[in-house]
């Protein structure tokens, strides 16, 4: 700001004389060819000065100049400066790690537009470190468990408390997959995220590939008499270009959750068709649903719902968040939708044909 108020004198002054330096040529212009008349701003200037004597000597009306191209000069500044120096003292806040940091808009439309951005990402910011925030606890939490159960497993085995038989081997060989599953899915997440996740496309008869699908989780289906099936609506594209691992694993997902959540007896159905030059795959349930205030954070990692969606130690928490970069990856989008608790949900892949 100190160099700013120091530029803009300079410059109002320079206006101002240049200004006055002109009007004295036309007026000396004006006496030497009479048939060239002035402004009549310029004459009723001139003949004030003359009359009223304002400006005594040069000497005075260039010290008059330069104070009023100093004070411009300084206004001005402040004017300009003012809302920059708020949002370069919220940028050193937030650089320390206060999220919580916001400037007030003010100055030009320019000045505010700029505010009203700055402190929007300072808004996501804050959001984004508290999910972080939560991530690390609820990693942490989701870890402890089953090393504590390998933890006191081992040492029980080793005070001669459990046998170490073939039944205690096995649960603790549960215990490591698990822990295995969980850091390779967030490994798996953390590439997506950073768009670093190797694609093999080829092309997929998606048709062929959801059948699949099911019919690896049919049996389990049955079993509880859930009725699980694939409808197929209008034509489906023959081929798609997909890879088709990645989006083999993201409808698992989907229907993993489903399976979870939906009580014995229930109907889970997957959808596909395509509209709009997009395919649509849809798994719907009518199992525990999702309340709506919960819906926008379905798609976060370790997200926890309510009691009733509370997840089993079978998963991982991180199965829709890894559909979601799944899917994105290949350009598409996924949504949620529930009417309510106990209402079943839908879960939408969208991805495009081309």
């Amino acid at each position: 700001m100190n160099r700013l108020w120091v530029r803009l004198s300079i410059v109002f002054g320079l206006v101002l004389i240049i200004s006055m330096s002109l009007a004295a040529v036309v007026m000396r212009l004006n006496y030497a060819y009479p048939g060239i008349p002035p402004p009549p701003e310029v004459v009723a200037y001139f003949k004030q000065i003359q009359q009223e004597s304002l400006v005594p000597n040069p000497v005075m009306a260039l010290g008059t100049l330069l104070a009023v191209a100093v004070v411009a000069g300084i206004v001005a500044s402040r004017i300009l400066a003012g809302p920059m120096s708020d949002l370069e003292e919220a940028a050193t806040k937030i650089g320390r790690g206060k999220f919580d940091t916001r400037v007030e808009p003010r100055g030009s439309q320019e000045m505010i537009a700029v505010a009203a951005a700055f402190n929007e990402m300072a808004a996501q910011l804050e959001q984004s470190e508290a999910l972080r925030k939560r991530m690390f606890s609820d990693i942490a939490h989701e870890l402890r468990h089953p090393l504590h159960v390998l933890q006191g497993n081992l040492q029980a085995m080793l005070d001669g408390v459990y046998p170490i038989d073939e039944d205690e081997i096995e649960r603790l060989i549960a215990q490591t997959h698990h822990l295995t599953v969980m850091v390779n899915d967030l490994g798996l997440l953390a590439q997506a995220e950073a768009r670093q996740l190797p694609l093999h496309m080829q092309e997929v008869d998606i048709a062929a590939l959801l059948k699949e699908v099911t019919a690896v989780y049919q049996p389990t289906a049955s079993s509880r008499g859930i009725d699980l099936h694939v409808a197929l609506l209008g034509t489906l594209p023959a081929v798609i270009q997909l890879d088709r691992a990645r989006i083999r694993q993201a409808v698992q997902n989907l229907l993993e959750n489903s399976l979870r959540h939906t009580p014995d007896g229930g109907k889970i159905t997957i959808t596909a068709y395509q509209k709009s030059g997009r395919l649509f795959i849809e798994v719907q349930d009518d199992g525990e649903g999702v309340a709506p205030d919960q819906l926008p954070f379905v798609f976060d990692r370790l997200y926890r719902g309510d009691t009733a969606r509370q997840r089993d130690r079978e998963s991982t928490g991180l199965g829709l968040p890894i559909s979601s970069a799944l899917v994105e990856a290949h350009g598409g989008t996924i949504t949620a939708e529930s009417p309510g608790e106990n209402r079943g949900s839908t879960f939408t892949i969208s991805l495009p044909l081309s």
